[in-house]
């Protein structure tokens, strides 16, 4: 095959960033007060603390006011729920992102449940995933899934009766990605850790869409000849970035592929910024454009 099409997500999300920003200037210039976005890390992870600045520094540059909690990982769940339970009540919030994971101590699960659904920005809330299975769009798409979506749209890749294969089950990604594949008219086949033969699922895939972490784990000899692949993992190894897909290599048989980094990594800090306003326009009762429909 000649050169496949990189699938560039950093240069989108530069697009969609100036576009937000250009919405909230405006909403601005209207009278209308800024979006806000209250995020929460807990504890001291490096790989976390860099998430969340990048989230954070995405905010300030668009015109969303961003709200940060830095507590200590000792902090019980009943301090955090407590702080959650105010955020909910604030008015002038209009998202809240607790950054995952968290400690061990720390029932993760009734934070997510706890979080209001209509602030539930990262789209982990059980009525938001409903919603998602629904196929109804006013409420948040888990931002990954999201990104994806709006980053094959925006290159032309058409889902519609395709063998979508997704190598992880998270509910983070591989979960609310299959339901989104599914929206697409996709034909879609989600592969784990005690799946059998993972080759064999991976070759079917006219999309490949890989999500564990695992570095390399996508080789050439696992991919379709023309499949297009989408790479969102991430690691670091002998001090570089690399993602689940051997890039180099798979690239040659690839029709369409992302970079890691500069793929999956800013759609998914871009879809945040659409779920924040998106609930600040719900919120403010502004007329409201679907993210969901082509």
């Amino acid at each position: 095959m000649g050169k496949p099409l990189i699938l560039d997500g950093k240069k989108l999300s530069q697009e969609i960033r100036a576009d937000i920003k250009r919405e909230i200037d405006s909403l601005r210039e209207m009278g209308y007060r800024s979006p806000a976005l209250a995020v929460i890390l807990v504890g001291d992870d490096p790989a976390s603390h860099v998430y969340v600045k990048n989230k954070r520094n995405a905010c300030e540059k668009v015109g969303i006011k961003s709200l940060f909690y830095h507590l200590p990982k000792n902090i019980t769940t009943e301090e955090l729920l407590e702080l959650i339970a105010e955020l909910n009540s604030r008015q002038d919030v209009d998202g809240i992102l607790v950054q995952l994971p968290l400690p061990s101590h720390i029932n993760q699960q009734e934070i997510i449940m706890t979080i209001s659904p209509e602030k539930d920005v990262d789209g982990f809330h059980p009525e938001n995933l409903g919603k998602l299975m629904a196929f109804l769009d006013d409420g948040f798409v888990p931002c990954t899934p999201l990104g994806i979506d709006i980053l094959l749209r925006h290159y032309g890749v058409e889902l519609k009766g395709k063998e979508v294969v997704i190598v992880g089950a998270g509910f983070i990604v591989g979960r609310p990605l299959s339901l989104l594949m599914l929206w697409r008219n996709a034909t879609v086949s989600v592969c784990h850790i005690h799946t059998r033969d993972l080759r064999e699922h991976t070759l079917k895939a006219d999309v490949l869409i890989s999500a564990t972490g695992v570095p390399h784990l996508i080789k050439a000899d696992m991919v379709k000849e023309g499949a297009v692949v989408v790479d969102v993992g991430i690691s670091k190894v002998d001090g570089r970035i690399v993602g689940d897909v051997d890039f180099d290599k798979v690239k040659e048989k690839a029709s369409a592929i992302t970079p890691v980094p500069g793929g999956v990594g800013p759609m998914t800090v871009s879809a945040l910024l659409m779920n924040t306003l998106k609930s600040f326009k719900k919120r403010e009762r502004i007329h409201l454009t679907s993210t969901m429909n082509p």
